[in-house]
């Protein structure tokens, strides 16, 4: 794909959708963070379901890690692998708590050392909570980057690196959010909905998905 084609896709993206966010609810980089470690193998809704049952209840490093394991499992409890994340989100405040004076620290570096953040985590955060113009690549970026043609590679590094390299700087910002939207909503995994989409002209994906008849 060349560069004029990338260009007129995120200029549609953005035509689309002008000021894109996250679907994680939050007020705060701490409840951000706390959101996102908590969405591991789980969805947006579901995460939201149980923040908003957390939050007014504990959103601060201090407040959860007063809960402790055992306090903060029925809050999340309804979420996948709920009891490795919550010894993951109450030893991430006691660090936040200890080594950061109760911040969310800004640096990949200091997000990456704790625990169940990886590179991705540490991407939404530093992308969506200080604006940052990093690319998080999940399920559904990866997807959407390889069918499209904007950015394929073999595995998440690569489609990353290449999005850092390809995305013009005007739409750095906020690619991850476009992309990840179009890939939860229009370039789904099964059918996507080609005859639907807003790119389907400058998308490289060869099996395009034809309009459904009536009353399939």
């Amino acid at each position: 794909m060349n560069a004029d084609k990338r260009r007129e896709i995120f200029t549609r993206l953005r035509a689309a959708n002008e000021k894109p966010t996250t679907e994680l609810e939050y007020t705060t980089p701490f409840e951000l963070l706390i959101a996102v470690l908590l969405s591991a193998q789980a969805t947006d809704v579901g995460v939201n379901k149980a923040t908003r049952k957390l939050y007014p209840v504990a959103n601060t490093p201090a407040k959860i890690f007063a809960l402790g394991v055992e306090g903060l499992m029925p809050y999340i409890q309804t979420i996948g692998l709920y009891k490795t994340k919550a010894k993951n989100v109450i030893a991430t405040c006691q660090i936040l708590l200890e080594q950061h004076g109760g911040e969310v620290p800004r640096t990949r570096e200091a997000l990456e050392a704790l625990p169940g953040v990886g590179r991705k985590t540490a991407n939404v955060v530093l992308n969506t909570a200080f604006g940052e113009p990093t690319i998080a690549v999940d399920t559904h970026i990866f997807r959407v980057s390889n069918r499209t043609g904007i950015a394929p590679g073999k595995n998440v590094d690569i489609v990353e690196q290449k999005l850092l390299k390809f995305v013009p700087a005007e739409f750095k910002l906020d690619a991850h959010h476009w992309l990840i939207l179009h890939g939860r909503y229009t370039c789904i995994a099964r059918k996507p909905q080609c005859w639907n989409c807003i790119i389907a002209d400058l998308c490289e994906y060869k099996a395009k998905t034809p309009l459904p008849a009536k009353g399939v």
